[in-house]
């Protein structure tokens, strides 16, 4: 069972807002938000634990699920509980030696011949997108829609996390469409509204 609301915490986005983690978090946790992903791209490996420092003390205590992007060995270092890999990244069976059980794997998919391999991999979810136009990833792959996300539903038994341009106006037709879980970055954000209040709003739409 996977939580209806990924929420994605990333670095470079914060920093664009002014942002800061340990607030954002904060508001994350008021709303009740149970399952985050850091993803830094561009900072050190002292960067990134640093970071998911602040975010294991905020998040301590309300069993929320921790995963680090990309990073194996730093989700460890962490105490994280799990990992999400992309395709240029570790396999799942190569992450998965390095984080060891119970820890959780994860993987991006673009394609159908991508979510079939995630299907038959050991990940324990599959995320596939963009399913929506994003502008969070720089070289986000083509635009897949909704009929991405049935066709995906269709090769996958797994969890299927839906990625990509996710708004409180389109997400319950991603979870209409097949999905467990909509993975949101920058849909948590909305001027003149909390980050609290937005996630508050997904989970009551997704619920």
């Amino acid at each position: 069972m996977i939580s209806r609301l990924y929420a994605i915490v990333d670095a470079q986005l914060l920093a664009k807002r002014g942002v800061e983690l340990e607030a954002f978090a904060k508001k994350l946790r008021a709303a009740g938000v149970v399952l985050v992903q850091y993803r830094d791209k561009l900072g050190s490996p002292q960067d990134v634990l640093r970071a998911a420092a602040v975010l294991r003390e905020v998040l301590a205590g309300i069993d929320c699920k921790l995963i680090m992007n990309d990073r194996s060995d730093l989700a460890v270092l962490a105490g994280f509980d799990g990992v999400h890999v992309g395709q240029e990244d570790l396999l799942p069976e190569d992450a998965r030696r390095l984080i060891g059980a119970p820890r959780r794997v994860g993987v991006s998919t673009h394609t159908d011949k991508q979510v079939r391999a995630a299907d038959l991999s050991c990940a324990d979810y599959v995320a596939i997108g963009p399913v929506f136009a994003t502008g969070t990833k720089a070289d986000a792959e083509q635009v897949l829609g909704l009929e991405g996300v049935r066709r995906a539903r269709a090769l996958t038994t797994k969890p299927l996390v839906a990625i990509g341009g996710i708004t409180r106006a389109n997400a319950r037709s991603v979870i209409d469409a097949g999905a467990d879980s909509v993975a949101v970055i920058s849909g948590l954000f909305a001027e003149g509204e909390s980050a609290e209040k937005v996630a508050r709003d997904f989970l009551e739409l997704l619920r």
